[in-house]
């Protein structure tokens, strides 16, 4: 996920997207501007420009008469945001191992996995997001990376945290790794898209919809 464009918005963005990740802000949660200005010490326009962002990105819900608020999936979104994940990540995976070059791709990979492997679990999630815009840049595709950022998976997984064993997760990501750098794009998408399988069953496990 690409930050919004100044640096005081910028700033904002960020610290939203790593507090949601460290389970310091939850979905559901209200945000005060007031607040966000005094905690990045920035000026409340650069608030507003961070809120309508990640409100694009579909991370935040800006209503008219409330403040903005994270994004929380009810009953009909989490399995809508699952189908459509399970779709991206599959083809996220296929398009990684088709344009994937040791020579350029090889390090970044290893790094984004091995962020992920060595992450406690206040970082996890962050070095989740990593490995997955790693693969994002590695496949090149402009239209799926337009569109992966609006999908609603970084509230889903923030919003079942408990739910999905990090070590299935790592697992799967190695398996992925492993398919992308063969170029075999076939088994990737399939890799990709079994990911989210296992995610929605732990989902469903825990009573999730």
């Amino acid at each position: 996920m690409v930050p919004a464009d100044s640096g005081a918005s910028r700033r904002v963005s960020r610290g939203i997207m790593r507090a949601l990740e460290q389970n310091r802000l939850v979905p559901g949660q209200r945000l005060v501007e007031t607040a966000l200005a005094a905690e990045y010490r920035v000026g409340r326009n650069a608030v507003r420009e961070a809120v309508q962002w990640l409100a694009a990105h579909g991370v935040i819900d800006v209503s008219r008469h409330r403040s903005a608020a994270l994004r929380q999936l009810d009953a009909a979104e989490t399995p809508d945001v699952l189908e459509v994940a399970e779709a991206l990540i599959g083809l996220l995976a296929k398009a990684a191992a088709r344009n994937y070059q040791a020579k350029t791709h090889e390090n970044r990979l290893k790094t984004a996995l091995d962020e992920v492997e060595q992450a406690d679990a206040g970082g996890f999630a962050r070095a989740r997001r990593h490995l997955y815009g790693t693969l994002l840049e590695i496949g090149g595709n402009k239209e799926l990376q337009r569109l992966f950022p609006a999908v609603g998976l970084h509230i889903l997984l923030a919003q079942y945290r408990t739910a999905i064993p990090a070590a299935q997760c790592i697992s799967d990501f190695r398996a992925m790794a492993v398919a992308v750098a063969a170029h075999d794009a076939d088994h990737a998408h399939a890799l990709g898209r079994a990911h989210i399988g296992r995610i929605r069953k732990a989902i469903l496990a825990q009573g999730g919809n």
